[in-house]
């Protein structure tokens, strides 16, 4: 006999919906299969086999996040095919910066209703992220939760897991004064602030749609630009040059996030005119009358990584960087500090 409650069902909870999701979003998980995968989707825990051939000490690095409240303008825009990749992007951009290769990546779901072909389109964008930084999506979770979540509304978390062999390790340690920092562009507001966002713009219906003479894209259309993977392009650089330290400029922005990949005694030095900010950070700014400090104390303001490297390497790195298609540029430089980003 099949598994059906019609009891679980008139809660508010279709089991059979369930089922429906999971034969949907299976040719989107096939789609991430790579070398280590030895389980499919439906057991009670993945399996991966990572090839640690070449490595003396293999060290496990993890990461975990979600996607925020950017979530309310894929509720509001009906557009859920993006948002996945958010939600892996915030994890792998994490892990990377350890110099560790992400391996496989599970999801979190949970929604007020299951309707199977959203939760599918959903899933879609989290093996497209899966894709994008050469990770298996080896399982996750899809909890209907009448009650606690709207009908139309969910939310999205997810965790991932990457290896690198110890000597390897990029934690900063090996920074030096006179380091040059290299930031790699944003695609967007990426997945954060969207908190102040929405208050800005008084985000509903009506105001998504909104259109400004700076940017292609309607404003819903514009904030709901998925975050740039920077995976593969790190690996290539680490591949081929001496990386010291890495920043993933999430939530906290530039003044938050720098400091954690310094040790101390240093600080960075960022040059504000070779920052390229983005219009729709502009326009917040102007909407919002929000201070310089403040937005780059909240927003990427359009550099989604910052990378530490030997001054000598600056024109290897560059290279390396544009043949895998970042757009890449000369932020500053380390100094002697106490953990600070100096901007001049």
């Amino acid at each position: 006999m099949k598994s059906f409650s019609e009891s679980y069902k008139e809660a508010g909870v279709d089991v059979t919906a369930g089922y429906a999701s999971v034969e949907l979003m299976k040719k989107h998980i096939a789609k991430t299969n790579i070398n280590g995968v030895i389980s499919g989707i439906g057991g009670f825990g993945g399996l991966f086999q990572p090839d640690l051939k070449g490595m003396e000490e293999p060290v496990l690095v993890s990461g975990t996040d979600g996607v925020g409240t950017k979530l309310k303008l894929a509720f509001l825009l009906d557009k859920h095919d993006t948002i996945g990749i958010d939600c892996v992007a915030m994890c792998v951009n994490d892990v990377v910066c350890g110099g560790a290769k992400p391996l496989f990546f599970l999801d979190y779901m949970a929604l007020g209703k299951n309707i199977p072909e959203k939760v599918a389109e959903i899933v879609s964008g989290v093996a497209e992220g899966c894709v994008q930084s050469g990770c298996a999506l080896v399982g996750g979770e899809t909890a209907e939760m009448p009650g606690f979540y709207p009908v139309d509304e969910y939310d999205l978390a997810g965790f991932c897991v990457g290896i690198v062999d110890k000597k390897k390790i990029i934690d900063g340690s090996a920074l030096c004064e006179g380091d040059v920092l290299i930031g790699l562009a944003s695609s967007g507001v990426h997945s954060n602030g969207f908190s102040l966002v929405r208050k800005v713009f008084d985000i509903n219906s009506e105001t998504v749609l909104k259109t400004y003479d700076e940017l292609d894209k309607p404003l819903g259309e514009t904030l709901l630009t998925p975050t740039k993977i920077y995976v593969k392009p790190l690996l290539s650089l680490i591949d081929n040059v001496n990386v010291k330290a890495v920043s993933h400029i999430t939530g906290g922005g530039f003044y938050e996030n720098i400091p954690r990949m310094l040790k101390y005694g240093m600080s960075a030095q960022i040059t504000k005119s070779a920052v390229p900010v983005l219009p729709i950070f502009n326009i917040i700014q102007r909407e919002g009358n929000i201070s310089e400090h403040d937005m780059f104390n909240t927003f990427n303001m359009g550099v989604g990584m910052v990378i530490a490297i030997d001054k000598n390497d600056v024109d290897k790195a560059l290279n390396v960087l544009a043949q895998t298609g970042e757009n890449a540029f000369v932020l500053g430089e380390v100094v002697k500090g106490d953990k600070e980003v100096i901007f001049v």
